[in-house]
C-alpha cells in the first residue's frame, strides 16, 4: 500500500513539475525561481514522510492542533509553513512548530507570533498576506494593500521575526491574473521598504501558471499533488 501511494505522489509531483517547468518557460524565468510547497492539511503524517522521500520537504498545514500532532508523527526534517488564519490567541502554539507563518495580516498578530517566537528562542520567518479580494466583497484573508508597508515596518522592527515575502489567494470566480498582477505590484512596493521581502507565495492547483506569470516564486499545491482531499473530522 505505501509502495502504491509513493508511487502515486511521484506521478503527481512529475505532472505538477512539468506544469512548473512550462510556466516558468512561458514566463522566460527560470526554473530555479519557483519552489513547490506541498498543502499537507487534513492528509496522513504518513504522506508527508513519502514526500520527504521525493524531496518535498516544504509542506503546509491551516490548523494548529493537526500540525502538532503531525509533527510528533513525521520523522523526516520538514520545513513547516502555517498557511491558514492564525487567532491571536493561538499565535504561541504556531510559533513553536511553524517554520514559516504565511498569513500575517495585522499587526496584533506580528506583535502575538513575536512573542511566541521569543518564547520559544528561535526567529520565525513570516510572509505578509494581501488581500486582493475586491472592496466590498466577501474577504479569504489579508491586509489591504494600502496598509503593507506599515504591517512591514512593524515587524522588521520586531526581535524575533524575518519579513520574508507576500502570500495572497485569488479572489473566487474572479480572473487570477488580474489579481496576481495587483500582488505583483504590492510586492514591488514592499521591496522599497523591505528589500530582502523576496517571496511571492501564489498560486494553486488551478492557478499556478497566472501566478508564476506575475511571479510568485512559490506555488502551494494541494490537489494536484496529494489527490482528493479526506473529509475533515
Amino acid at each position: 500500500m505505501t509502495n502504491t501511494r509513493l508511487d502515486e505522489l511521484a506521478m503527481n509531483l512529475r505532472e505538477v513539475n512539468a506544469r512548473v517547468d512550462a510556466a516558468c518557460a512561458a514566463a522566460n524565468r527560470p526554473r530555479t525561481d519557483v519552489h513547490i510547497l506541498a498543502v499537507t492539511k487534513t492528509f496522513p503524517a504518513s504522506d508527508l514522510d513519502l514526500l520527504a522521500q521525493l524531496d518535498c520537504t516544504d509542506v503546509g498545514e491551516s490548523r494548529d492542533q493537526e500540525a502538532r500532532a503531525k509533527k510528533d508523527e513525521v520523522a523526516a526534517p520538514l520545513r513547516w509553513h502555517m498557511i491558514g488564519q492564525v487567532q491571536r490567541k493561538k499565535a504561541k502554539h504556531v510559533a513553536a512548530w511553524a517554520d514559516v507563518v504565511e498569513s500575517v495580516d495585522r499587526s496584533e498578530l506580528a506583535v502575538a507570533l513575536n512573542l511566541g517566537a521569543q518564547a520559544a528562542g528561535k526567529r520565525l520567518d513570516v510572509l505578509i498576506q494581501i488581500s486582493l479580494d475586491p472592496s466590498g466583497t466577501p474577504n479569504r484573508g489579508g491586509v489591504d494593500r494600502g496598509e503593507v508597508a506599515a504591517l512591514a515596518e512593524l515587524i522588521m522592527g520586531s526581535g524575533h521575526l524575518n519579513l520574508t515575502g507576500v502570500m495572497a489567494v485569488a479572489p473566487l470566480e474572479a480572473n487570477p491574473q488580474a489579481a496576481f498582477e495587483l500582488l505583483a505590484q504590492a510586492h514591488g512596493d514592499l521591496l522599497r521598504v523591505a528589500p530582502a521581502a523576496l517571496t511571492v507565495s501564489a498560486g494553486m492547483s488551478g492557478d499556478l501558471e497566472a501566478a508564476i506569470a506575475y511571479g510568485a516564486t512559490q506555488v502551494r499545491i494541494g490537489g494536484a499533488l496529494l489527490g482528493n482531499r479526506p473529509p475533515l473530522k
